[in-house]
């Protein structure tokens, strides 16, 4: 037990110093980044704020490179101080060596998951909203509930909020739709409704729409005037409606289920959504595949010579296996594999391949 807490002791302060120091290269290059894509109407502290609010995604993003470096960096280091020599002579083999480095990726795996994967989403979310704000002067937002779809255009000149029973895949086209434009800093000045809206080109082209003045001293009803066909100009594109619905990430893992259930039963395709949601359940087995990985290149003395190639060897593997499990994600998104398949094949092979290396090296 003591040997497994020295170990596991040992890799946990590897990690943390070696993400600490991609902490820092994150925060400097993202900073260098957001002052080259902002101009100067925004402030050296909003662009600080702007860079604090991106880098967690940007580390939750690269978390498995820190887990393969800070794996690497701990057995090469013991090999080097001949520690691995000594446990093995006295009848531990190098598999017990890996209990406590192991149980720190799971804890770290897990930790990321429930705690890391929320503080993401809302930082994320944070982020967009605020450089929107910088970009365009106003936000837009898109909620999705039991009651259907809500989205939220802002421009100079006020904002309109929009809701809709249901829509198309991508959210260019909504059924059932009520616009409601509120003047900037004031109330509602005019209500529409129409059976079918569909953005393109800066705009919704509404189909049998119906409006009403909400002016004080005007009655709405009266004034009311029916239109085959109604363009309304909008600050929202397909990219950005996509963003706001399409990207998984900006969404807590406690909350993706209901989500997926409540894009299902707007029309949405929530696949995107549950192959996320699977992936960052097998996040951990992940990591600990990557711990695998740079183990089974770098558990041998350094006497034995080559440990620039095996590091070199340990890193190509294991962004090769990070860029396979992308391209699982690819195809899972794409319907082409079940989102189980896509989510947990990768890592779980990664882990046996991993294994069957060190059994190999070990035991020949």
């Amino acid at each position: 037990m003591t040997l497994h807490l020295y170990f596991a002791r040992r890799f946990l302060w590897t990690f943390l110093a070696i993400f600490g120091i991609f902490f820092l290269f994150q925060v400097l290059l993202d900073l260098v980044e957001q002052i080259r894509r902002l101009d100067n109407s925004v402030s050296f502290p909003e662009v600080v704020k702007l860079t604090l609010l991106n880098t967690p995604e940007g580390m939750y993003q690269i978390l498995p490179l820190v887990m393969i470096l800070s794996s690497i960096a701990l057995f090469v280091a013991l090999a080097r101080s001949s520690e691995l020599v000594v446990a093995r002579a006295a009848g531990r083999s190098g598999l017990t060596a890996l209990v406590g480095p192991i149980v720190v990726a799971a804890v770290i795996g897990g930790l990321a998951v429930a705690m890391g994967n929320p503080i993401v989403a809302a930082t994320s979310k944070a982020y967009s909203d605020l450089r929107e704000t910088y970009r365009n002067g106003g936000t837009s937002a898109l909620s999705i509930g039991a009651e259907g779809l809500w989205l939220r255009q802002s421009d100079p000149r006020g904002q309109t909020v929009i809701r809709a029973a249901r829509a198309n895949a991508n959210g260019t086209v909504l059924y059932d739709v009520m616009f409601v434009a509120y003047a900037e800093g004031g109330g509602p000045v005019r209500r529409i409704e129409a059976a079918e809206a569909e953005l393109a080109n800066g705009a919704w082209t509404l189909r049998e729409a119906k409006v009403w003045p909400l002016v004080a001293g005007v009655n709405p009803e009266t004034n009311s005037v029916l239109h085959d066909e109604l363009i309304v100009a909008s600050t929202l594109t397909e990219d950005s409606i996509k963003d706001r619905f399409g990207r998984p990430s900006a969404i807590s893992v406690w909350e993706l289920q209901g989500f997926i259930t409540d894009l299902e039963d707007a029309g949405f395709s929530a696949r995107r959504h549950a192959v996320w949601l699977q992936m960052e359940l097998a996040r951990p087995v992940f990591l600990i595949s990557m711990v695998l990985i740079g183990a089974a290149f770098t558990m041998r003395h350094s006497r034995m010579g080559g440990t620039g190639v095996a590091v070199l060897s340990a890193v190509l593997l294991g962004f090769s296996l990070y860029y396979v499990r992308n391209f699982a994600q690819i195809l899972g998104e794409n319907g082409q594999l079940n989102a189980l398949a896509a989510a947990w094949v990768p890592p779980l092979a990664s882990v046996l391949l991993a294994l069957g290396l060190i059994l190999h090296r070990e035991d020949g």
